[in-house]
């Protein structure tokens, strides 16, 4: 699944190693949003499977926007990169010292929501005005408007897949006194207060 870590990676989105050129990149592309297109066009169109197109376009026209610049690309992959290894830190802390895996929690937080602000929403919508992409996916203003809601939440569920493999400190669980909650219970109950 392209999506195991919650790091989106535009590579394995089209498919191809990190050493694609620009060219490799945009003929990819066109393949696959071909391929996208043309089976779009023989399924019905449900709700979910519009979401599930609308986010796969999405996609596609973002790591062509991205893959194909040299600049946009080492800045993502360096982005990418730097917050990998943040969470690698972070799962071999030592847990008891509160400060410093706060501190970093507090820097990893920060870090991965600006990620996936920048490159699940911000970059998806921003290449759907690129005109290589528009020409490729059909891409237009009602399709962007249908989609940022959907990029959202598709963000927030990547965000989710993240924090759900990530230590958190133990919580302790609560202490009930089951006698006593029985007693104050019966206590309201007869005075009439419930």
């Amino acid at each position: 699944m392209v999506e195991e870590t919650g790091y989106l990676n535009y590579f394995e989105i089209l498919g191809l190693d990190n050493e694609a050129n620009p060219g490799e990149v945009r003929k990819t592309y066109k393949r696959k949003m071909k391929e996208l297109i043309r089976e779009i066009a023989r399924v019905e169109i449900t709700e979910e499977r519009r979401t599930h197109y609308f986010v796969e376009i999405a996609k596609l026209n973002a790591a062509v926007y991205v893959l194909r610049d040299k600049v946009k690309r080492e800045e993502y992959w360096s982005e990418r990169s730097e917050l990998i290894a943040l969470e690698e830190k972070w799962r071999n802390i030592d847990m008891s010292d509160r400060d410093e895996s706060d501190t970093i929690r507090r820097e990893f937080d920060g870090k991965v929501k600006s990620f996936l602000s920048r490159y699940v929403e911000e970059t998806m919508l921003e290449a759907g005005q690129d005109k290589e992409v528009v020409e490729a996916s059909n891409w237009n203003q009602a399709h962007a408007r249908y989609a940022t809601r959907l990029l959202r939440h598709y963000r927030h569920g990547l965000y989710h897949m993240i924090l759900e493999r990530l230590p958190y400190h133990e919580v302790t669980p609560p202490s009930i006194d089951w006698t006593e909650r029985a007693a104050t219970v019966g206590r309201l109950i007869s005075a009439g207060d419930v």
